[in-house]
């Protein structure tokens, strides 16, 4: 004969049927952020391919053009001996983003490419929808972000592109963007006496400032294209101070060409 089961160990089977069940009704429901690159690993031209697409390398011309590269801390510590033994004179490295990050790897690749005899420069990947344009740019001035008159250090520049952890243009309406870079650029200059380089592809600040055109005659443009050529420019440039035109280079992957020799990158940095 089979034992009878109590009414005790009825309700206890069926409670551990039910547990499981009641447990993943309340469980959290997954992030709809799982699949988007966690917060400060953002940089410069991480939306370029995906949103603009990738070309072949640019054509081969007489102007005078001098090669640069953008790091961040995807690229640790970097080998500034190599880079400018391949011809690279210039430099660009992530600071800060927003008002919560800031490069574990600055000191190396800021002081480093420095060191080598680089001219280089600091810059700040904006994110519009943390913190103000002021408020911006105070972080990256206090955090790598400042300027001194040496002759080997380039104006900040301000990454402005698609938002990799959100909508593209960060919350905001066009008129709201155009006000937010505007005081970042107020308040860098109110720092540090320069204007900030302001780095972008076409596309976004078309579809998020309504191309814009009232920073052209004060930033110089640093425009972002990875194909033959930069392509129509934003409006209010007639031509570009800086071009990224790969993510995928020898030695470190951004790659960029400054519009003139060696001497206009130094007169850039002397202001």
């Amino acid at each position: 004969m089979r034992p009878r089961r109590t009414l005790a160990t009825a309700v206890g089977a069926l409670l551990a049927v039910l547990s499981p069940l009641a447990a993943a009704s309340t469980a959290a429901p997954a992030s709809p952020d799982g699949d988007r690159p966690p917060r400060g690993s953002a940089h410069m031209g991480m939306g370029v391919v995906e949103h603009d697409g990738q070309g072949g390398l640019p054509v081969p011309t007489r102007a005078a053009q001098t090669e640069g590269v953008d790091v961040s801390s995807h690229q640790g510590n970097v080998n500034w001996s190599a880079l400018w033994s391949s011809g690279v004179k210039w430099s660009y490295v992530k600071a800060t983003e927003g008002t919560y990050y800031k490069n574990p790897y600055f000191a190396q690749q800021y002081n480093g490419s420095y060191n080598i005899g680089m001219v280089r420069g600091a810059y700040h990947f904006a994110t519009p929808d943390t913190a103000s344009g002021a408020a911006q740019a105070d972080y990256f001035v206090n955090n790598g972000g400042g300027w001194s008159r040496d002759g080997k250090t380039l104006p900040g520049a301000l990454d402005i592109e698609w938002n990799p952890y959100g909508a593209a243009c960060y919350g905001k309406t066009q008129a709201q963007m155009v006000t937010w870079i505007r005081d970042f650029l107020n308040r860098y200059r109110a720092r540090t006496g320069r204007d900030a380089v302001i780095y972008t592809a076409t596309s976004w600040w078309t579809q998020c400032t309504g191309n814009y055109s009232g920073f052209g005659a004060s930033n110089p443009l640093w425009i972002a294209r990875y194909n033959t050529t930069p392509g129509t420019l934003p409006a209010g440039w007639g031509f570009y101070t800086m071009w990224q035109y790969t993510s995928s280079g020898p030695i470190v992957g951004d790659h960029n060409k400054f519009n003139g020799a060696y001497d206009r990158v130094v007169a850039l940095a002397n202001g």
